[in-house]
């Protein structure tokens, strides 16, 4: 018999997370906002860094928050962003897990 690792609904959940990292360039906006020394990232800073428009950023980063992969704080004109590690952490340790398992068959 085999052993499921997760359930119906963390799998779900899971799948959520992935999708909104299913693109380029959230991925890099994810990056950029974690690699950040200050941890945080004013959204002013991302067209530039990404060379897309405003508008575009501003979808891929409201697609990251409803994720529940960044933050978003609103101060005067700029939102900033900061990452919500508990998130990725539930992605890595799910698929690590996976792959150790898989790894060891």
């Amino acid at each position: 018999m085999m052993e499921v690792s997760l359930t119906e609904d963390d799998a779900e959940e899971l799948a959520s997370l992935l999708k909104a990292l299913a693109d380029p360039a959230r991925i890099r906006l994810v990056s950029i906002v974690a690699n950040s020394p200050s941890g945080e990232v004013c959204a002013c800073d991302l067209p530039g860094a990404l060379n897309r428009s405003q508008p575009t950023v501003s979808h891929h980063l409201g697609q990251l928050v409803k994720a529940g992969i960044l933050n978003r704080e609103q101060r005067g004109k700029w939102a900033w962003f900061t990452l919500r590690p508990a998130q990725l952490k539930a992605l890595s340790a799910a698929l690590g897990d996976a792959v150790l398992s898989a790894g060891q068959r």
